[in-house]
């Protein structure tokens, strides 16, 4: 599904692995990431990496390349999908003790782990009715969209899963479980959880929802709204395009079109989600911070929204200045 004429690739991608080093990976990888331009967040963890990132086709490929050099992140399952302006605000490569939050010691998805099911055979495989169709996501991501039949665990956050698994499934009962989630991560972690807690027959829609709709035809799809994705698109219809949410600046929550006409909606500091749970100081920060994107965009500086090239052309540009600054200095 490659858009050749947008100029953007966003690359989301994942690793399990025991990676006791992971720490020394840090300065190098976010070194690359600053030197080819690409933006977006990369966790590194002892069990492995995490990241979904953007920029040129040239840039991605440089990063997949260097990361691909260590044996343990050869061969990665890559999701791409393309747009025409950056998704990410920075690029940021942070240190974790999980790459996805559960807070479960013990889970280990390299050695114990749920039956991969092919996209192409999910829609087959979730209509036999034996088999409980379970949305492993959060309880605002699945109001946006899900697969039909499925059940909303109404978590808050990954970390309540494990205990909605304890209270309201049963190993006897439930004898199929099918789990799915964005890029397939959380569904590594939690058809582990099940297996280690006596589940047999455990499956996982193999590379979550996004590869779904990258391979399912929309004419035959059983996905109904739009999936939440974790960059500035907020979220993307089935044809991987920017859905049509918008997102609260100050607690992340997708907006709808009504959402954001409601009266405790501020561009960029409140929404009805998080009205009154912030301080003076945060809404104040959250204010300027708005502010100051809305300048940079009124004097054409590059910021999230512009394009690749053009925040290429204006940083090359800064270069040039500085460097004629400095011979003029030089010259006295």
């Amino acid at each position: 599904m490659e858009n050749t004429h947008l100029s953007v690739v966003v690359a989301s991608l994942y690793r399990f692995a025991e990676f006791p080093d992971f720490e020394t990976f840090r300065a190098p990888l976010y070194s690359l990431m600053l030197k080819e331009s690409v933006v977006g967040t990369f966790l590194l963890a002892p069990e492995g990496i995490n990241g979904t990132i953007a920029g040129s086709r040239k840039g991605i490929d440089a990063v997949i390349f260097w990361l691909g050099e260590d044996s343990r992140f050869s061969d990665l399952e890559i999701k791409e999908s393309y747009v025409n302006e950056l998704p990410f605000y920075r690029t940021k490569v942070k240190l974790k003790k999980e790459i996805v939050t559960m807070g479960v010691d013990n889970i280990d998805p390299n050695t114990l782990v749920g039956t991969y099911v092919d996209p192409s055979d999910w829609n087959t495989f979730i209509d036999d009715p034996e088999v409980l169709l379970l949305d492993t996501r959060n309880k605002y991501e699945v109001e946006i969209g899900t697969f039909k039949n499925s059940i909303n665990p109404e978590t808050k956050t990954f970390r309540d899963f494990p205990n909605y698994i304890t209270d309201t499934l049963n190993p006897n009962k439930h004898k199929k479980v099918a789990m799915f989630c964005t890029g397939g991560i959380r569904c590594e972690k939690s058809t582990a959880y099940l297996k280690q807690n006596g589940f047999d027959e455990v499956y996982h829609l193999k590379g979550g929802i996004l590869s779904y709709l990258e391979n399912v035809p929309e004419s035959s799809s059983r996905w109904q709204g739009e999936c939440f994705v974790f960059d500035n698109r907020v979220t993307v219809n089935h044809k991987l395009e920017k859905g049509s949410y918008d997102q609260c600046h100050a607690c992340r929550m997708p907006l709808t079109q009504k959402n954001i006409q409601h009266e405790s909606y501020k561009k960029g500091v409140s929404c009805h989600y998080c009205y009154g749970e912030h301080s003076v100081e945060q809404i104040r920060r959250f204010a300027d911070r708005e502010k100051q994107m809305n300048l940079s965009k009124k004097r054409g500086e590059a910021h999230l929204g512009s394009s690749i090239e053009s925040q290429t052309s204006n940083r090359r540009q800064k270069k040039i200045e500085l460097k004629n600054k400095q011979r003029n200095i030089d010259k006295r």
